[in-house]
């Protein structure tokens, strides 16, 4: 190989090397994006199953998801494990990443978007905030209702959860 030849691949090779950083950043950040707005769009509608919310979820963005989703909802169908005490429904999504501020400030848009979810409201007995939690709020909804949003850090991966209650749940909780 010719000394030209050499210095031309060693170019290209720093090249690729140098925007390695810059593409995973891209993607990082679009998948962050993407989890978002389809955590925002979906998590807050009722009457959907585990197998319809990943549908819908995956027909908004790709297949497979590109963040993992937990969603759960045992008032339309069982699960095969314990649910949190006094949880009837979660649902959430986590990404590589620290993208709290953006998520949080996502979610405050979309709460307040009619139709508005619930007032601000004591957070319930049956969630405290975990040591990187950037935001956890009691939501009072219609109906005696009541949800809890709550972001953080877990592991390196932002989460966006949802979580609402059986109507009961103070009985549920009581030993």
């Amino acid at each position: 190989m010719t000394q030209r030849l050499r210095r031309m691949w060693m170019t290209i090779a720093t090249g690729i090397a140098l925007a390695m950083p810059v593409v995973a950043h891209a993607t990082t950040a679009t998948a962050a994006n993407e989890a978002i707005s389809t955590f925002n769009a979906w998590c807050f509608k009722a009457g959907l199953t585990a197998d319809r919310m990943r549908a819908n979820m995956e027909q908004a963005t790709t297949a497979p998801l590109p963040f993992a989703l937990t969603f759960w909802d045992v008032s339309l169908e069982p699960v095969d494990f314990k649910p949190p005490l006094g949880v009837e429904r979660r649902c959430e999504v986590a990404f590589d990443g620290d993208h709290t501020d953006k998520a949080i400030d996502a979610l405050r848009v979309q709460m307040a978007t009619p139709p508005i979810f619930g007032s601000q409201t004591e957070l319930p007995e049956t969630h405290t905030p975990l040591p990187e939690t950037a935001l956890i709020e009691g939501r009072a909804l219609p109906r005696n209702r009541v949800a809890i949003v709550h972001v953080g850090l877990r592991d390196g991966q932002t989460f966006m959860a949802v979580d609402r209650l059986f109507t009961n749940w103070k009985e549920r909780v009581q030993p």
